[in-house]
């Protein structure tokens, strides 16, 4: 009997608007990781399907260009063949991004050189979506701000001899193909051009692009998805995104902009977070980039932690494969927008299944967990606002009813 009158209480509290988000973002959420998709445990099938339950919309794959044509004219298509086909297979899209010159192809020189002929890049680009016309969406190299990627850095070389290339190759195939460029790095580190300066100096170059791509890392574990980030530098983090939006409207003003890799590495690493505070920044990246104009698509980088302590810990799951709480916060995103009095607005995503998803908006009541209004149904793309009367301090969560699944808790502030 308590806990009916509780429910009833908070039946007549809940402040809806109906259980749907405010806007009609069609920003898209996927992962990226290579290794663990070509070499993890189980079979390659069984790895995609573990992507298609998190409810991921894209997955970024890399064709390395020197492994691919390490004779001029000689192809293994043997790695891409078997990626691509078996996320086609799952209904999964392919983001793909093509990197690294072969050594033929420059002069005997390391895979983060130009071609000395942009024809072979764009020869090579060509055959790639030819093989693989199911792909509607390329990146064009990686991170071309830092040398390690592309030594010297020189937007112009990257724009007339990857870039413009690589687009009049998808797009002489594909017209409805979208191609993305910059790829950059949210700093350039020694030797390298910010963020910033690199934007302006591939539109001086002329640069052709359907979205400008970025990697908004943060600068350090204590800057948040919303806040942290450095005023003064040319730095572009996650915190700083709007800055990245108004420079490519600049530029680009046609272009769309993706976020090809973002993720916040968990202890022990050194620059790690807490596993709940990974979790919770998954959850704010994503209702981060719902709320900003022209962001299209946002990727996670890792699905399962790296060996090496030194490389990445951001995965949703550990080395040795037990799921991080950042697995549940991918799955199902839930955070806290606002307070005005005792009104609390929450958004959240409802992420696996397809179109509009039937869920639970719970409150811990006495030890029970009680639903909050009934149960909703979000938006087509999955995406829920609600506006409830809670205390700070309270504790809720959403609840999948066809699968029991719930998300993680959040505290009410």
């Amino acid at each position: 009997m308590k806990v009916r009158l509780v429910l009833v209480a908070l039946v007549g509290a809940c402040l809806l608007v109906p259980g749907q988000a405010s806007a009609a973002s069609g920003v898209r959420f996927g992962i990226q990781d290579d290794a663990w998709l070509q070499h993890g445990p189980g079979t390659l099938s069984s790895r995609v399907a573990q992507l298609d339950r998190l409810g991921v919309d894209v997955v970024r794959v890399t064709i390395n260009w020197y492994e691919v044509e390490r004779v001029r004219g000689v192809y293994s298509w043997r790695r891409s063949d078997e990626l691509l086909n078996a996320l086609r297979r799952e209904g999964l899209d392919p983001v793909v991004t093509i990197w690294g010159t072969p050594s033929w192809a420059n002069e005997g020189q390391p895979p983060n050189r130009v071609p000395s002929d942009s024809s072979d890049f764009e020869s090579f680009v060509q055959r790639v979506t030819e093989r693989y016309d199911f792909v509607r969406q390329w990146v064009i190299w990686n991170e071309p701000n830092q040398r390690r990627w592309l030594d010297p850095v020189a937007p112009r070389d990257y724009v007339e001899k990857l870039l413009n290339p690589a687009y009049r190759a998808l797009k002489g195939v594909d017209p409805s193909d979208l191609v993305g460029g910059g790829v950059t790095a949210p700093r350039g580190n020694r030797g390298g051009m910010s963020p910033l300066s690199f934007i302006r100096l591939m539109d001086r170059a002329g640069a052709l692009l359907d979205a400008y791509a970025h990697h908004p890392y943060p600068s350090n574990p204590s800057e948040t998805p919303y806040a942290g980030s450095c005023r003064r530098c040319t730095t572009i983090t996650m915190a700083s995104i709007e800055r990245l939006v108004r420079e490519v409207e600049v530029a680009f003003p046609r272009a769309r902009v993706w976020l090809t890799e973002f993720a916040y590495q968990s202890r022990p690493d050194p620059f790690g977070v807490s596993l709940k505070q990974q979790a919770a920044y998954i959850a704010q990246a994503a209702r981060r980039v719902f709320a900003v104009p022209k962001v299209d698509m946002l990727i996670h980088y890792l699905y399962r932690d790296e060996p090496d302590i030194d490389r990445w810990q951001s995965g949703l799951e550990t080395v040795d494969g037990r799921a991080k709480p950042a697995k549940v916060a991918m799955m199902l995103p839930l955070m806290q927008v606002s307070r005005r009095g005792g009104v609390v607005k929450v958004w959240g995503q409802v992420r696996p299944g397809s179109g509009a998803q039937r869920y639970g908006l719970q409150r811990l009541v006495d030890g029970g967990w009680v639903t909050i209004g009934g149960y909703r149904t979000t938006s087509a793309r999955g995406y829920l606002v609600r506006q409830v009367r809670a205390p700070q301090g309270s504790q809720v969560r959403l609840v999948l009813p066809r699968t029991n699944v719930a998300s993680l808790v959040i505290t009410l502030r």
